[in-house]
């Protein structure tokens, strides 16, 4: 197995990769150990705003207003994705994962919390993987590992989300932001 681990970076899925939730998914990579791995996908919006699951927040959270599928495991639990600016220590009810990236405890109240934040956005539900089934599946080819940038996970328009970061890349990768929803109709 590789001993190269992917916490605070980005998964891209190749253009092959099909399914409701990873179809086209960007997923920022929350934890990667030995013991496997967990992350949230940043760009499947729900129809869902955000005070139908957790009344008060609605108002705190980064646009759009809705949750987001965070990925296919324990969907009915929420997760709340923060960025704290600055490097100072961080907030009562956040735990900081990298960087600027951090976890608010959704159980405090948001007047408690809400003046810290840079960005907050809730997620119904992770992304896991066991000890290495992720490493196969970049292996296989599912998944592109690229650089994360802070905005990737707060982005107005997260439905953009997949083209841009693939674009961004200064390689041929970025040539597979072009790759047409439906190769049939090229």
């Amino acid at each position: 197995m590789s001993s190269t681990f992917h916490t605070g970076r980005l998964l891209v899925a190749t253009p092959s990769v099909g399914g409701d939730v990873f179809h086209r998914s960007v997923i920022l990579m929350l934890h990667h150990d030995d013991g496997g791995a967990q992350g949230v996908v940043l760009n499947k919006p729900l129809s869902a705003e955000v005070d139908s699951v957790l009344p008060g927040w609605q108002r705190v959270v980064t646009a759009p207003h809705v949750l987001f599928q965070g990925g296919p495991v324990s969907t009915s639990s929420a997760l709340g994705l923060v960025t704290v600016p600055g490097d100072e220590p961080e907030p009562l009810g956040v735990k900081r994962l990298f960087g600027s990236i951090g976890l608010v405890d959704l159980d405090v109240p948001t007047p408690v919390v809400a003046a810290e934040l840079a960005g907050l956005r809730i997620f119904a539900g992770y992304s896991g993987w066991e000890s290495g089934q992720l490493e196969g599946e970049v292996l296989r080819g599912d998944w592109y590992v690229v650089d994360a940038e802070v905005r990737d996970a707060f982005t107005p328009e997260p439905e953009r989300l997949w083209r841009e970061v693939l674009r961004r890349q200064r390689d041929s990768l970025a040539y597979v932001a072009n790759f047409p929803d439906d190769p049939t109709m090229n």
